[in-house]
């Protein structure tokens, strides 16, 4: 089926559309389309290893499954059947704050969860919030850092898109009288946050959304475990640097200190190959997934991750290299 008719046009603009004209939205792609790979040979690969570790999870392959909002308006499996298709192909999947089923159900699906989460102004329910998560199992916690404000959807804004339908709700976002409150964007975020998020947990804590190298030495330096370089795959500020481009500086800045992470443009295995050859410990994939939600439930979003998965390992061995570590930056133009 293809995952564009199977969704309501309203939902599927939401699901495909970025900030203002989009430029940042293609871009992304763009700077993959740019990459060319210069492949070693001889080189006795054999059978390759595509598993990795990242704070702890054990992963088959460098390829987690990004936060995106919303999943039952892609289909009935809704987060859950998202969760079990990452339980099954053995990677992680971060749960957006958004999500339209609780962590608790999504949790039960056996997968290994990180959380995302919008620094929210009331520090009592972030701390509950932050206490659920981890009760619930989630085993690091992802701060979305680039949304001060929420980013000017154009295609949204024409559609009238400003609400879920009835019967759903970001589950996520209950307080304890089973109301169900707004996510906050701060204008004001700042690293004092970062400084009492870091306080105010003991999971493992990363930044989504670094862009710029100076950023990366400041996020170390206040305590992270992990970086995500991404531009919220083109929804917040349009015209900014595709992630693809902004990786190799921000990967220098970090020196390996902390692991690096990209999000944002990312279709097929051989995209997967140039982000790890050019400094990242992996990639998420967000829109792909929802398009294989979309298209077959759970099954669908196996089969996308199950893609990647063959087409990484064909790139591989194309390429003259047997597991992701042995990726280089001299191997791509």
């Amino acid at each position: 089926m293809n995952p564009r008719a199977a969704l309501d046009p309203v939902y599927r603009d939401f699901f495909e559309g970025g900030a203002g004209e989009e430029r940042t939205l293609r871009a992304n792609e763009e700077a993959f389309a740019r990459s060319r790979i210069v492949p070693r040979v001889l080189r006795g690969v054999g059978e390759r290893d595509l598993r990795t570790t990242l704070l702890g999870a054990e992963l088959s392959l460098p390829v987690l499954i990004a936060p995106t909002a919303f999943h039952l308006l892609a289909h009935p499996d809704g987060e859950a059947g998202t969760a079990s298709a990452a339980a099954a192909s053995g990677t992680v999947m971060v749960l957006s704050m958004a999500a339209t089923q609780p962590v608790e159900q999504v949790a039960a699906s056996g997968a290994t969860l990180w959380f995302q989460l919008y620094p929210q102004p009331d520090p009592d329910f972030q701390a509950d919030l932050l206490a659920r998560v981890e009760k619930a199992g989630c085993r690091a916690v992802v701060v979305t850092v680039d949304s001060p404000v929420f980013g000017r959807r154009e295609r949204d804004l024409r559609n009238g898109f400003t609400d879920l339908p009835a019967g759903l709700a970001c589950e996520n976002m209950r307080d304890d009288a089973g109301r169900v409150r707004d996510i906050a964007m701060d204008p004001g975020l700042s690293w004092r946050h970062v400084d009492r998020l870091r306080a105010a947990t003991s999971l493992p804590l990363l930044l989504k959304g670094i862009l710029h190298p100076a950023d990366a030495e400041l996020a170390i330096d206040h305590g992270v475990d992990g970086l995500i370089v991404s531009n919220h795959g083109g929804r917040q500020l349009d015209g900014a640097v595709a992630t693809l481009d902004a990786l190799p500086a921000v990967a220098g800045a970090v020196r390996g200190r902390v692991p690096v992470l990209l999000d944002g443009g990312v279709r097929r295995g051989t995209d997967v190959l140039v982000a790890l050859a050019l400094g990242a410990a992996a990639v998420l994939v967000g829109r792909p997934v929802l398009r294989g939600l979309a298209a077959g439930g759970a099954p669908g979003v196996r089969n996308v991750l199950e893609t990647l998965r063959t087409q990484l390992d064909h790139a591989l061995a194309l390429a003259g290299a047997k597991r992701p570590a042995d990726l280089t930056p001299d191997l791509i133009r």
